[in-house]
């Protein structure tokens, strides 16, 4: 089968379009035709290992990846699956989480996988489970966005963003999206009731307070993303950053330093951690279903160009999702 493939980290140049071995299903997973794969900001940091403390954790390796194909979310067919499977059968369509995506064929655990909404094309699917999940835990697990609620989303443009201002929108708060001004229509059509373009405006010097300020960038200081909340409010640090070169710690810098803080402040700080799991994509799915949320591509790339894709995320042109069909 064709797949992405790289043997070292560094910039997009080390990734190549090769044929590789199929692989075969486990007791417990599915072999699927992978038909789109979407890009996130952590394609990027695994096929640099940056920071170079992440290269110590799971899906990194020292000195090479441990995953040769990048890509993690996907949209497919069932083609096969292994004896243990309940929930499947081969011709199924799906989508999920899954390792080397950017692949014609991939193997995902049965319990990452949910049945692909009616609605959705599969690039729309394949633009959900990490980015969608990361909005979904961020804003109903760890902030708790009630009805009335104010939320400020540094970052509402991106692939997190967008549906972080659908779901807050859903959950009934009032929400601050900060962008660009070529993305000030998109956040406005997603449902955000105020915009600021960070090229006119400093959201840290407004005079607007929040419960819950949302940092999807990492490109602020702890202070400023402080500095609108009310009292007691809440901040969430899940930030991916840009890539900048080669960087120690990167963007976990400023969550160690938040998560170091809130021991002293009164505003919570919160590093957001957003496992996917059967439970939030069968949610999701749901939410697909009903309407709630839309996924938003910026653009598509045929696998061939996923080099291009992963580039064009990481120096930070991409808005909501960028997404490869295979």
């Amino acid at each position: 089968m064709k797949a992405i493939v790289q043997d070292r980290y560094g910039s997009p140049d080390v990734l190549r379009l090769t044929e590789v071995l199929r692989p075969e299903p486990g007791d417990s997973e599915v072999l699927v035709r992978v038909q789109a794969a979407s890009v996130n900001a952590k394609d990027w940091h695994v096929m640099r290992g940056d920071p170079y403390i992440a290269r110590l954790a799971s899906g990194f390796g020292l000195r090479t990846p441990k995953t040769r194909t990048p890509g993690t979310d996907f949209a497919g067919r069932v083609e096969a699956v292994g004896p243990a499977v309940t929930r499947f059968k081969p011709g199924d369509e799906v989508f999920g989480d899954a390792p080397g995506t950017f692949a014609e064929y991939a193997c995902a655990a049965e319990d990452r996988v949910e049945r692909r909404p009616d609605n959705l094309t599969p690039e729309q699917a394949a633009a959900i489970p990490l980015a969608a999940n990361t909005a979904l835990i961020g804003l109903r697990d760890v902030a708790r966005l009630e009805p009335g609620s104010s939320l400020l989303i540094n970052g509402a443009s991106g692939g997190v963003g967008t549906f972080a201002v659908q779901l807050a929108k859903a959950y009934g708060a009032d929400v601050t999206a900060v962008c660009s001004t070529r993305n000030v229509d998109l956040v406005r059509s997603l449902g955000a009731d105020h915009v600021i373009d960070y090229t006119r405006e400093d959201f840290a010097r407004g005079d607007r307070r929040y419960d819950v300020v949302l940092d999807l960038v990492g490109n602020r200081s702890l202070a400023d993303l402080r500095r609108p909340l009310v009292p007691a409010g809440m901040l969430v640090l899940s930030g991916g950053g840009v890539s900048k070169g080669g960087s120690l710690i990167g963007p976990l810098g400023l969550m160690a330093r938040g998560l170091a803080l809130a021991r002293f402040v009164r505003h919570r700080i919160v590093f957001l951690m957003a496992p996917i799991s059967l439970a939030n994509l069968t949610e999701l799915k749901r939410l697909a279903e009903s309407g709630t949320i839309t996924p938003v591509i910026d653009r598509t790339y045929p696998l061939a160009q996923a080099p291009d894709a992963i580039r064009y995320v990481e120096v930070e042109h991409a808005r909501a999702k960028v997404v490869v069909t295979v």
